[in-house]
């Protein structure tokens, strides 16, 4: 339900032209087409022109390179930047879409670290210098789906979850990982509001939380996350909905207890723990048979389908072999 983005990719090289761009995406297209060996480096090469055309020039860019992660390369049209960053859930700066693009400023991202603590070998502090270097930084571009019915597609800076795990090394009673947003009243105006229990606190079992496709991230459209999108560090887990992936993260605890994550405590009969993307599991409020993309002709227009697990099935369904999705939503 929120929390922002941000990316640093390289400068756009001179010979990256509009032009290229359209090439490389109809050559990776025929590729698909065809089942070309070619294919696969065509992919990776439209993807990251595409993005490196799109970097905004706002923030510090931040190199990556592009990851071959299986679904990590989405081929949807990205959201434009201005929306990404303006049209945001981040309720410690307020509770309108516009809120957070607003009141983000006073956020203070330096210095920054985060705390990982709980059943793990390795508990200890990493700034976020730190984490930066800690694995090799991957662009991605993932669908990015709101329990409130609306979508965009964001290109991410940042890598794999799970390289910070094995660094800390759980122990064999974990089974959870909690994620903790900060909640300091000198920067962020509405933490306090009653709309929520503070600290801001989400949670994944310990395997989602492996999963390759749940990223660390660090920017977005190349450059370093705006604040209004989770700076400067977050966490993307693109096939359950946007208000499991926290924003300006200052710990991670691992446990053996499901977390009692913040929209849970909330209004447990809305807001699951599991938060799978599930067209065919409503909300109380409002369908989640279909969803309006972001950009896309505005509140008019035609809305899209909503994809089981945000389309990342084929990845991920098999973590959830077994349950029942109506009862686990």
């Amino acid at each position: 339900m929120f929390h922002g983005t941000r990316d640093f990719p390289q400068p756009l090289p001179s010979e990256i032209t509009p032009r290229a761009v359209y090439e490389n995406r109809r050559a990776l297209l025929r590729g698909l087409a065809t089942g070309a060996a070619g294919a696969t480096l065509a992919a990776w090469a439209g993807r990251t022109a595409l993005a490196q055309a799109q970097r905004p020039g706002k923030l510090a860019p931040l190199a990556a390179v592009p990851s071959r992660v299986s679904g990590a390369m989405v081929l949807d049209k990205p959201t434009r930047y201005q929306d990404a960053t303006s049209y945001n859930n981040f309720y410690e700066f307020g509770t309108d879409k516009d809120d957070p693009a607003r009141n983000a400023h006073t956020l203070r991202i330096s210095p920054w670290s985060v705390e990982v603590e709980g059943l793990v070998h390795k508990p200890g502090r990493f700034g976020v210098e730190d984490l930066l270097k800690l694995s090799t930084l991957e662009e991605r571009v993932y669908r990015l789906r709101c329990v409130e019915g609306w979508s965009m597609v964001i290109p991410w800076v940042g890598y794999s979850l799970a390289a910070l795990i094995a660094r800390v090394q759980p122990l064999g009673s974990a089974k959870y990982v909690e994620f903790v947003t900060l909640a300091d009243k000198a920067t962020m105006p509405f933490v306090g509001a009653r709309i929520l229990d503070w600290p801001y606190l989400e949670g994944l079992r310990l395997d989602e939380a492996l999963h390759p496709l749940t990223l660390l991230a660090f920017g977005m459209y190349g450059e370093v996350l705006p604040k209004q999108n989770g700076a400067p560090v977050r966490l993307v887990v693109p096939w359950k909905y946007g208000f499991k992936s926290a924003k300006s993260i200052v710990k991670i605890r691992f446990t053996e207890r499901e977390p009692a994550t913040a929209w849970v405590k909330a209004a447990p009969q809305e807001y699951g723990f599991y938060a799978n993307v599930n067209p065919d599991v409503d909300h109380p409020r409002w369908s989640q048979a279909t969803e309006r993309r972001i950009g896309e002709g505005g509140l008019f227009a035609p809305k899209r389908k909503t994809l089981p697990f945000n389309g990342y099935a084929e990845q991920v369904a098999q973590l959830y072999a077994g349950m029942d999705l109506r009862r686990f939503f």
